[in-house]
């Protein structure tokens, strides 16, 4: 039962990484599809664990999932947090774009999130970066499957027969 309880532990907390994920890039669909903006929804909710939580979490939610997921010290905390808060202002103010595209907005929230990890990564140990770098191809993998029908990356089309 340990082997298996510390895998179902992992699984839990890699299906937390990969909703923290999904919601922090494409929370903005789901707004687009009802047409109604998240006024009225709570900005900084416990509900992020649940899957009809319409929200994301945030900058401090989120860092206290890092800190126990990678075991972050004080100091990396503090350099982290702000990277957080940065990628959580440019993510709302992308939402609230109305000249670009549902595609060209997907697009840059996914580079702004590229970014946001390549700084996250700067920060961590090689141990914190491998975890944080597999947790990462794993979201993108989850990402893909999501969204286009578990047809490979979600960045790249599929490959046309030549």
């Amino acid at each position: 039962m340990g082997v298996e309880g510390n895998t179902k532990m992992k699984r839990k907390v890699l299906c937390s990484l990969l909703l923290t994920g999904l919601l922090s890039t494409g929370v903005m669909f789901a707004q687009e599809a009802g047409s109604a903006p998240e006024q009225n929804a709570p900005q900084a909710g416990g509900g992020m664990g649940h899957h009809g939580g319409g929200h994301m979490m945030d900058p401090d939610q989120r860092l206290a999932h890092m800190t126990k997921r990678y075991n972050l010290t004080a100091d990396q905390q503090s350099q982290i947090k702000p990277i957080l808060q940065d990628e959580q202002q440019q993510m709302q103010t992308m939402r609230s774009d109305t000249s670009m595209s549902r595609d060209d907005k997907r697009a840059k929230m996914m580079s702004m999130h590229q970014e946001s990890a390549q700084k996250i990564e700067a920060v961590l140990t090689d141990q914190q970066k491998q975890e944080f770098e597999a947790d990462q191809q794993k979201m993108k993998e989850h990402m893909a499957e999501h969204m286009h029908g578990g047809q490979g990356d979600a960045g790249q089309p599929p490959a046309q027969p030549q």
